[in-house]
């Protein structure tokens, strides 16, 4: 084995091992390294010379590949482990990179994302370089974008805002200067959110100002670092000298600017493995582009090409799907579409839903996501991916309705939370001077130890009432309870202290463990994610595509979102769409022309007949089977409701309310009851949304009741008997009720 060295340049990192808390040792030679891979993932790991061109399906084991590849040259004598440079393009998948490295014993190879790479040489270099301390980092752009704006005597709200500075960002990285982003926008075709002079004016004033306060912002550290090894040779070949060997990762989702930077690493040298899939380019807006992808055997005429086309993710009946999407693509992308073959046993065949309305189709998902945990599906491994953010409201509220936990993707770091930095400094010190402490007397597996501590900072057996901060705490501390007992599982023979170490370098690499819950996530956000179950909803033309993308390009970039969130399932997919947005409202939407000949009764583009699709015909919503309901209108202004929300309500949000609060009060203690006798978050019981309707109509009969959205029959069975005391003025019980 060779030892592994630290870059002179930088300080030493500390890799952060992947998977669910398994430790394992690491292979005893080199050789051993190939062990388990497939003919082409071995094709991979011992391609350690000249440009490596690796092209990857979803689920096929490319970052095994590529670890493995790295893992093999370091334990061979071949790589010297402080002289590989892998970069990809998210913390958690550099942090994953590293964890697995550790575990094969290359823990001394660095594994980073672009910008932490070129930060890193640009704060070391920068004194040398330039003089001086580096500039300030900015830690948001928007408020000073704001400021530009205003600078610019231009009004903008908070979407506009976003908009902007999104536009600013893709400039950046397509390194377009403000004076030419009217023209960039014109050549790319892109469809510009607001007048590209208005935009480009802003952008202007925005460079401007940050010269003048010497800060610098994310894209700018690219852009500094490119500055500087194009201007300092001396610098270049420093770093050249350090870094003889790169790999990259989502090859595909490389921008113009990081690109430049990739060559400017390497110089003449060829010492460089791609990896990537041009069928998963969904980041063009940010000004990623499979190109140098699909260029790298052009650029590079000598280079080795593997495919690695065995998905070991999803079962047959997914793949078969997944390939009918691309079957249907256009475009050079499309042409180098890789053709999937499951490796997995048959599963479920996909299922086809269409619903009369948006609420109904969360709803039917909601009670299908129900169906599945009480069959063994973990909740934390259901997902629910739509293609905007703005359609979350929906399905938070009917999973709510349904008593099914859920978190929203994008949240506050796991590591940084207040409550997982308390908890971590309580079992350190534990870990430390635990046989001083009486709360671990007695106490000797590490799980239990684990529990005894987070005691005291609010972890108990059950879950707490109600939702919010409280809840979200206990969440963060049973993440870590879950996280102890599968570290046991792994090391029976781990100590607390092994514990503590285990989680400092999980935060160091932002490894979170998964904290339980149905996931809630845009296509984009669960790019490089998977799941046993995953709800596809919204599937409707003018959502998917979306109505922005006009051109060609833009309508397959839409498909290639649709087909990585079929890639995201494991076993179970379903696919659903409504027919209108609100009840009662016009039934003029059609399904995804991507699911054309692919869903039951629809045909391909220019075939003939009928071809049988996923689950042999499409499903209906209970809904649409009923009559439909005339549309929802406000009871105080008359004006039509869209929004779920004031849907449930009945009335506008700003429409005065005649709630009896009183009502609504004891409708609250009698709630928070119920989810302590259950055990189960209070919006499980019902949502505040819900309780606001009742105390406003205050029901006097089952049926006026169940005419309230968001109770259903389920719920007024359960509960109903309580309600209609409590709003006749008697005391509701405050024990649960069974389902």
């Amino acid at each position: 084995m060779t030892a592994a060295t630290h870059s002179p340049l930088f300080p030493p990192e500390f890799p952060q091992e992947s998977g669910h808390g398994q430790i394992v040792a690491p292979p005893r030679d080199a050789d051993a390294v190939l062990d388990g891979l497939d003919p082409e993932q071995r094709e991979v790991a011992t391609s350690l010379h000249g440009p490596v061109c690796v092209l990857a399906g979803a689920g096929t084991g490319k970052t095994r590949a590529i670890t493995h590849r790295i893992a093999y040259g370091v334990r061979a004598g071949i790589l010297q482990p402080g002289s590989v440079l892998a970069v990809t393009f998210t913390n958690r998948a550099a942090g994953e990179m590293r964890g697995r490295l550790r575990q094969l014993g290359a823990g001394g190879v660095q594994a980073r994302t672009f910008h932490s790479a070129a930060l890193r040489q640009l704060q070391f270099f920068w004194p040398k370089a330039v003089g001086g301390e580096l500039p300030r980092l900015l830690d948001r752009k928007v408020q000073l974008v704001a400021e530009a704006a205003a600078r610019c005597r231009i009004r903008l709200d908070r979407n506009e805002l976003r908009d902007v500075t999104g536009e600013i960002e893709w400039a950046k990285v397509t390194q377009t200067v403000p004076a030419d982003y009217p023209a960039a926008v014109a050549k790319s075709l892109r469809e510009a959110p607001r007048d590209p002079a208005e935009t480009g004016q802003i952008y202007g004033m925005y460079e401007q100002l940050k010269r003048d306060r010497s800060v610098i912002d994310f894209e700018d550290v690219l852009l500094l670092t490119v500055g500087i090894l194009q201007d300092r040779h001396d610098i270049a070949d420093q770093i050249r000298r350090q870094y003889q060997h790169f790999v990259v990762d989502e090859y595909q989702d490389v921008s113009p600017l990081q690109q430049r930077l990739l060559d400017l690493w390497l110089g003449d040298r060829e010492s460089l493995c791609v990896v990537g899939d041009a069928s998963q380019t969904i980041y063009s807006f940010t000004g990623a582009t499979p190109d140098h992808l699909l260029n790298f055997r052009t650029r590079h005429p000598g280079a080795t090409v593997v495919k690695l086309v065995r998905d070991y993710r999803s079962t047959p009946q997914v793949v078969h799907l997944a390939n009918g999407l691309l079957n249907q693509a256009r475009g050079r992308a499309a042409e180098h579409r890789l053709e999937l073959v499951s490796q997995r046993g048959p599963g479920p065949e996909p299922v086809c839903t269409e619903y009369a309305d948006e609420p109904t189709e969360a709803e039917g998902t909601a009670r299908r996501i129900r169906d599945l945990i009480a069959a063994g599906v973990p909740a934390g491994e259901i997902a629910v991916l739509y293609r905007i953010n703005a359609q979350s409201e929906v399905y938070e509220q009917a999973l709510a309705d349904a008593g099914v936990p859920y978190q929203l993707r994008g949240a506050e770091r796991f590591f940084e939370r207040q409550e997982v930095r308390e908890a971590g400094a309580a079992l350190r010190g534990a870990a430390r001077f635990g046989g001083n402490d009486s709360l671990l007397d007695d106490v000797v597996e590490l799980p239990a130890q684990v529990r005894a501590v987070l005691s005291t900072k609010g972890w108990t057996t059950e879950p707490p009432a109600g939702s919010g901060a409280v809840r979200d705490r206990w969440e963060s501390l049973a993440a870590l309870v879950r996280l102890a007992e599968d570290f046991v599982r792994a090391r029976p023979e781990a100590t607390l202290a092994d514990l503590v170490a285990e989680l400092d370098e999980r935060a160091a690499a932002q490894h979170a463990p998964t904290v339980q819950g149905v996931t809630l996530a845009s296509l984009h956000a669960a790019k490089g994610l998977e799941w046993d179950a995953v709800f596809l909803v919204g599937l409707a033309e003018g959502m998917m595509p979306i109505t922005y993308a006009k051109t060609d390009e833009q309508i397959e970039e839409e498909r290639r979102l649709l087909y990585v969130g079929v890639t995201r399932a494991r076993s179970h997919l379903c696919l659903s769409w409504a027919l209108s947005r609100a009840p009662g409202g016009r039934a003029s939407r059609r399904p995804t022309r991507f699911l054309n000949g692919l869903r039951p009764g629809s045909t391909a583009a220019g075939a003939r007949g009928t071809e049988s699709g996923p689950g042999g015909a499409v499903e209906r919503g209970s809904a649409a089977r009923r009559k439909r309901r005339g549309p929802a209108l406000c009871r105080v202004c008359g004006k039509t409701l869209t929004d779920a929300g004031e849907m449930k309500l009945m009335r506008c949000e700003d429409c005065p309310s005649d709630m009896d609060e009183a009502l609504y009060e004891r409708l609250r203690d009698w709630r928070a009851g119920q989810a302590r006798s259950l055990g189960q978050p209070a919006y499980c019981v019902f949502t505040d949304k819900t309780l606001m309707a009742i105390a406003e109509a205050v029901p006097a009969a089952p049926g006026e009741l169940a005419s309230i959205a968001g109770v259903g029959a389920r719920k007024l069975d359960r509960f109903g008997a309580d309600v209609l005391a409590i709003c006749a003025g008697e005391e509701g019980a405050e024990g649960g009720g069974e389902d």
